[in-house]
């Protein structure tokens, strides 16, 4: 992709711990290496129990990154439904939410944001392990943006999966990252 000099994306993304936050944000600014000059990736999580709030950050942008610590982001991604409330307010005005919506009660209140709910932890287990919502949810967010190619996170995925007899969990990532950017075509 050809980015212009002034390019920048942010994204907060947030759930809780073992449920692959980090790891997919940690893939978007591994992918976003390629294609920006800048990128950042700020984790933030609660060491005292698996399951506990966890976020990160992650910014990609061809001029300097002044502080890893945003208020409010372009789009949030929330792999959590107990986090949707929460992470709401995080979403600049004309931003984007993409939320996993199993066992979400209720819809956000904003209406000067685009949301999608996206069913991520059906539609992996429907392709077989539910482990891969958060790459489900990435598809998502990198089809409604266009901040990176998924050729380029598939590119990251083969460095760290590929040759160690992992293949077939590498061909589930890839499946989970096209059902993500399918479900933000085609929202159920």
């Amino acid at each position: 992709m050809n980015r212009t000099e002034s390019m920048r994306y942010d994204v907060i993304m947030a759930g809780v711990g073992g449920r692959g936050v980090l790891m997919a944000g940690l893939l978007l600014a591994q992918a976003g290496m390629t294609e920006y000059r800048n990128v950042l990736w700020f984790p933030s999580y609660a060491s005292t129990m698996r399951g506990g709030p966890c976020e990160c950050t992650v910014i990609l942008s061809n001029n300097s990154i002044a502080s890893p610590m945003l208020s409010r982001a372009q789009a949030v991604i929330i792999m959590e439904a107990s986090q949707a409330g929460p992470f709401e307010n995080r979403v600049q005005p004309g931003g984007i939410a993409v939320v996993e919506s199993t066992g979400l009660s209720g819809k956000m209140r904003r209406d000067d944001i685009t949301t999608l709910y996206i069913p991520a932890v059906e539609r992996a287990v429907a392709l077989g392990n539910a482990q891969v919502m958060n790459l489900l949810l990435l598809g998502a967010y990198i089809e409604t943006t266009r901040v990176l190619s998924p050729e380029a996170i598939d590119s990251v995925l083969e460095n760290r999966l590929a040759g160690r007899g992992r293949e077939q969990l590498l061909a589930l990532n890839k499946r989970a990252l096209r059902e993500g950017m399918k479900a933000a075509r085609d929202p159920a």
